[in-house]
């Protein structure tokens, strides 16, 4: 039996709207990850328990398709499933011991970092146009954060603990490798096994931390790590299938959307309505955005398409 991917379908065919919605459901599994973690649900329960669920979709969605977890490349699908839980527990590690501005700063330089990997890695040809529009989300996600630790304009410059910089750092750099590794897969692989092999590494990882420090969820939160899992599940699905139609780069600069989502969501779900910086910081990502997925037009005005 032959099996689809998501590469068979032509370059450019929605993949940024894949990835749109990939930001969009990842800034609603971050905001489930903060409703859990008010209700006393520790951080590597939540990390374990999102895997499981995204393990159990996973492993019944590849027998509905009637899909062998084995794929072509078995390697490089547990290299993405070690890439991708080295920077999830590295970026949660940084979480707990920075300010959380500076955490989300450090981890937002993955996007650069991705379009230099999938160049050096997969040979994509680096484009100015995406590296200046990184350049403006980044500035856009500093602006909303407002880091006053890295910038300098804290107190508290001389006590950042640069050690867990450089795990934050790393974190970025693992997940840089993980989206190359799912771009290079979704030529060939079926979207559902690519994420299949996230939590098949995840659960092992964090079982033993999650063990240690259990906590029984009450009922509101069982429901809000539900979401965490169904959430994660839908963003990876359309993660993979956005980064086999798109260059690494200009795909996963529309990561800097997750960074907008979320500020709209504090506001709507905690009253933590963004300000004038905020507000600059929106604008500059929404730049940003544009100009690193805007094509260049061919002479004569017309519009670079996908090959049919």
């Amino acid at each position: 039996m032959s099996e689809s991917t998501a590469s068979d379908a032509p370059a450019s065919s929605g993949g940024l709207a894949y990835m749109a919605q990939a930001a969009f459901w990842f800034a609603v599994m971050a905001l489930c990850v903060k409703l859990a973690g008010q209700r006393g649900v520790p951080t590597m329960q939540t990390v374990l328990l999102r895997a499981l669920v995204t393990l159990t979709l996973s492993g019944v969605g590849l027998w509905r398709a009637r899909l062998s977890p084995f794929g072509s490349q078995p390697r490089l699908l547990l290299l993405r499933g070690l890439f991708g839980s080295g920077g999830l527990v590295c970026f949660y590690l940084a979480v707990d011991n920075l300010p959380l501005a500076e955490a989300t700063v450090i981890h937002q330089v993955s996007p650069v970092l991705t379009a230099l990997v999938a160049a050096a890695w997969l040979g994509e040809r680096l484009t100015g146009r995406v590296l200046i529009g990184m350049a403006f989300a980044f500035a856009g996600v500093v602006a909303l954060k407002q880091p006053t630790t890295l910038l300098g304009l804290g107190a508290a410059r001389t006590d950042l603990p640069w050690r867990w910089v450089l795990v934050g750092v790393l974190g970025a750099l693992f997940a840089s490798l993980a989206y190359a590794a799912v771009r290079k897969l979704g030529r060939s692989e079926p979207a559902l096994r690519v994420v299949f092999y996230f939590p098949i590494v995840t659960v092992p990882l964090s079982a033993p931390f999650a063990i240690d420090e259990w906590v029984w969820p009450d009922p509101l939160a069982w429901l809000w790590l539900l979401g965490v899992g169904v959430s994660t599940q839908i963003a990876q699905v359309a993660m993979t299938k956005g980064l086999a139609r798109e260059p690494a780069g200009r795909a996963i600069s529309v990561s800097y959307l997750q960074v907008l989502f979320a500020t709209l969501f504090g506001g709507m779900c905690f009253a933590d309505w963004p300000g004038p910086w905020s507000l600059c910081g929106m604008a500059l990502i929404t730049v940003g955005l544009f100009v690193a997925t805007s094509r260049r037009r061919r002479r004569g005005g017309a519009q670079l398409t996908a090959r049919s």
